[in-house]
């Protein structure tokens, strides 16, 4: 859990740290020193290990996966099932169930009717995150006033609230949950305060971030990690100015830039195409302070990589290896994704054997990484072979994984494959979020099977997603063909009532020429 207690700011520095704003090149000398964390906080929780039978989850998701459409069913036979209800079980099942909000949501109001059960705090929360996630503010704000009508709310559901809102671009709703922590009686810390600016930092917001942080000022202490997030919300937007009169104003407050600070900044001038000043920026830590970490090397290598500057991300990458750092699983999926980009495949299997050799095994970033990799090499039986790798080492799975081999089988047009991996996602309990329904039904129209791909599109809205970015033309006409007048005035009532009115439109008139046929051809045959 978070500590939300505010912190005291560092004693003044003697060193002078600050950034000469003309060129972003260090003005005297940077301060030694590490910030409080290897990485910039996110205000996340931490994950509690789940008491809940997996077979007893799987049953329950199997229920609500298979009857959710038939509005009077689900409830009934999750009456019927006998599970042992608790919050874990719930937890886990919401998680399942994290991108289809609708069936989510419906499980989550049942669990609360029933005898014997009632939601607590972390309940809500994970309901909570995932109306935020899926930008359902109105009901999700109508979950945060019972919550505290029950006297349930935590942090946590702030947090929840304000990120969320943040991240839709909202300001004024993320900063009025913040206000309305005051209501409820809810102390707002240093680092809550920090949480905020940070998710309206990492949405892009970052002068709006600064400016709220002018508005509070008198209100908290600030410390390290405000200035750095601060920092790095001007670094998301490439407004380096801005991020080097921050970091004067915290070295003039008497706080030392820290690794995490100088990574931040490292980073930022990387993005802002000051290649040349992150360079310099660099050799300065080497020769100053403080000293670059794995995270340093791996944010310059992947610079490099990027350009397809493969020698020079070696060198880096050998230089960090002389000076006593550790690779990790991050630099080597940089280097591989380098060599794979530039097509020096030989290059990819022999850091996958150096890895192995260095007792550094992948994880599931890097098998994505190499599965991409196959994927946009048109090697579908070679991704394939490392995704049972991936199983093979207990590495799970991602929705990402599924959605790149499934990608890749369509677009090799081996339909019974790209089916397969889809069926596969499912029976690993993983659930399909937009982006893997808008790639299946995609390539089910793309195939010439408009008729099956439906039946995902009815299901993927049903379950409250978004429509997905199709061709519609070629949709609508193919089920023309196949003779659906029917189903082709469904799609178009289902498409109005989710705003897609153009696509609503489509849909109509190729259902109303449709009939027009078949009214001539009757007409024909029986003269």
């Amino acid at each position: 859990m978070i500590n939300f207690s505010a912190s005291s700011p560092a004693k003044p520095s003697n060193h002078n740290c600050r950034f000469l704003l003309v060129c972003f090149i260090p003005y005297r000398e940077f301060c030694s020193g590490v910030d409080s964390g290897s990485e910039l906080e996110n205000c996340e929780s931490g994950y509690i290990e789940s008491k809940a039978d997996p077979r007893e989850v799987d049953r329950v998701c199997k229920v609500i996966d298979e009857l959710f459409s038939l509005d009077r069913n689900m409830e009934a036979v999750l009456d019927e099932c006998g599970m042992n209800l608790t919050h874990d079980l719930v937890i886990d099942v919401l998680e399942r169930f994290k991108h289809a909000r609708k069936s989510a949501f419906r499980f989550f109001c049942w669990a609360a009717q029933r005898p014997g059960y009632d939601h607590d705090s972390k309940t809500y929360n994970a309901m909570m995150a995932i109306l935020g996630k899926t930008r359902q503010f109105e009901t999700m704000v109508s979950v945060l006033e019972e919550m505290g009508e029950k006297g349930l709310l935590t942090i946590e559901t702030f947090v929840v609230a304000m990120k969320a809102f943040a991240a839709a671009k909202e300001r004024k709703k993320a900063v009025g949950i913040f206000e309305l922590m005051k209501k409820h009686k809810f102390e707002a810390g240093v680092q809550t305060i920090n949480c905020l600016l940070d998710a309206l930092g990492r949405a892009k917001l970052g002068k709006e971030a600064q400016v709220l942080f002018e508005k509070l000022e008198n209100r908290f202490t600030p410390n390290l990690q405000t200035y750095t997030v601060l920092i790095n919300g001007w670094c998301k937007v490439k407004n380096l100015m801005e991020a080097g009169k921050v970091w004067n104003e915290m070295v003039d407050k008497g706080f030392k830039p820290g690794l995490v600070a100088h990574n931040i900044m490292l980073e930022g001038l990387l993005r802002g195409h000051k290649a040349s000043d992150a360079i310099k920026l660099f050799e300065v830590m080497k020769a100053k302070g403080p000293s670059p970490n794995a995270r340093s090397y791996t944010i310059l290598i992947r610079y490099l990589c990027k350009q397809r500057k493969m020698d020079e991300a070696i060198d880096y990458f050998e230089e960090m290896l002389g000076t006593g750092c550790e690779p990790d699983v991050a630099v080597y999926t940089c280097l591989i994704t380098g060599f794979g980009n530039v097509k020096k495949m030989d290059q990819v299997h022999g850091l996958l054997k150096e890895m192995r050799e260095k007792g550094c095994p992948p994880d599931a970033q890097l098998y994505n990484a190499v599965i991409k990799l196959m994927t946009n090499r048109r090697m579908p039986d070679d991704a394939v072979r490392m995704y049972k790798k991936m199983i093979k080492n207990g590495i799970q799975p991602t929705i990402h994984t599924y959605n790149m081999m499934m990608k890749s089988f369509f677009m090799a047009r081996n339909y019974e494959l790209g089916c397969a991996v889809w069926e596969e996602m499912n029976s690993k309990g993983c659930c399909p979020d937009e982006n893997c329904y808008t790639v299946f039904i995609g390539g089910l129209i793309r195939q010439g099977r408009s008729v099956e791909a439906c039946k995902y599109l009815e299901e993927m809205m049903e379950k409250g997603m978004r429509a997905p970015q199709l061709d519609y033309n070629k949709f609508a006409a193919d089920l023309s063909r196949a003779g659906s007048p029917d189903t082709l005035e469904d799609l178009s009532r289902m498409m109005k009532l989710s705003g897609k009115f153009e696509v609503s439109n489509l849909f109509a008139r190729w259902a109303e020429m449709m009939k027009k046929s078949v009214k001539r051809n009757t007409q024909l045959t029986n003269v």
